[in-house]
């Protein structure tokens, strides 16, 4: 599911951490469309274009078009190579000078577009950029738009972090354990219960994915894969389990309401020179007795 996760159209919302870095793996998705003959237009706003193309063979960085954010976002140099409006511009040019067939757009990042543009207005961006309908022009279609957004979803508070994962179509959440790499991917499609799976993978050094099995679970809410869950009784003043021997004196045990055979043996068999159980009341001088009403002293 991974290999093909650049191959959909819509927006691929990539959540990455500290611990867990994304950049790789945005990359390695590029080669696979690049693989694909795919158009490759990326949005550069973190790191310098020789640093992106780093790594990339020569096929791959021959179809990758890069404009840059990254040295100099407001075209200051005023060099009229910049796009436009910058950086909102730039993400509505981009569809634009785009080719008939396949496209592949990839941001690197939506965490820096998110501290230079307004939530709802990227948002409205990107959906119109994602949209498989849309026309370059009044006669040629595309094929479809594939829009790969990396999300450093630790510098956001939650609410630009729900509104990007409502116009995802996929949505991978980056963690893992020890030096191994995992994926929580949910993927969304219309009139379908969303899916879940767990894949892990590495990524060579040439940006290529080399995958080592996936777990699929149960369709249900998303949950952050990297949140632990907490144990109830860890810090409790008293214990929830019982030992074998605290087991077995629970069975043993004849509670004092449970009427057992020895109760019954004993009941039914009293000797007859045991004295019996009698009563005796005494009224008090203070006592209202009334025979009609019992209930008097009672108020009720």
């Amino acid at each position: 599911m991974l290999e093909s996760l650049s191959g959909h159209g819509g927006l691929v919302l990539l959540r990455d951490s500290v611990e867990w870095e994304g950049r790789s793996l945005l990359k390695a998705l590029i080669r696979q469309a690049a693989l694909r003959g795919e158009q490759i237009q990326v949005l550069g706003c973190e790191v310098s274009e020789e640093e992106f193309r780093e790594g990339f063979d020569s096929a791959t960085n021959s179809q990758l078009v890069y404009h840059d954010l990254f040295q100099d976002p407001l075209n200051w140099s005023n060099t009229g190579e910049a796009l436009p409006g910058a950086p909102l511009g730039v993400l509505r040019a981009m569809r634009r000078r785009a080719g008939p067939g396949p496209v592949t757009i990839a941001l690197d990042s939506l965490s820096w577009l998110l501290l230079h543009l307004p939530c709802s207005a990227l948002c409205q961006a990107l959906h119109a950029l994602s949209r498989q309908d849309s026309r370059r022009d009044d006669s040629s279609p595309v094929e479809h738009v594939c829009v790969l957004g990396l999300l450093h979803e630790e510098l956001h508070g939650p609410g630009p972090v729900e509104a990007l994962s409502t116009l995802a179509q996929i949505e991978m959440t980056l963690s893992g354990t020890g030096g191994q790499v995992s994926a929580h991917i949910l993927y969304r499609r219309p009139q379908h219960r969303p899916t879940h799976k767990i894949q892990w993978f590495s990524i060579l050094p040439d940006f290529s994915l080399d995958l080592q099995g996936e777990c699929p679970l149960k369709s249900q809410p998303h949950s952050d894969p990297r949140t632990h869950p907490v144990d109830p009784t860890t810090h409790l003043t008293f214990n929830l389990h019982l030992s074998e021997k605290e087991k077995e004196v629970k069975d043993s045990l004849t509670l004092p309401f449970q009427f057992s055979s020895e109760k019954q043996q004993a009941l039914l068999c009293r000797g007859l020179g045991q004295p019996t159980s009698r009563i005796f009341y005494e009224p008090d001088a203070y006592d209202d007795l009334d025979q009609e009403d019992p209930d008097d002293d009672l108020d009720i």
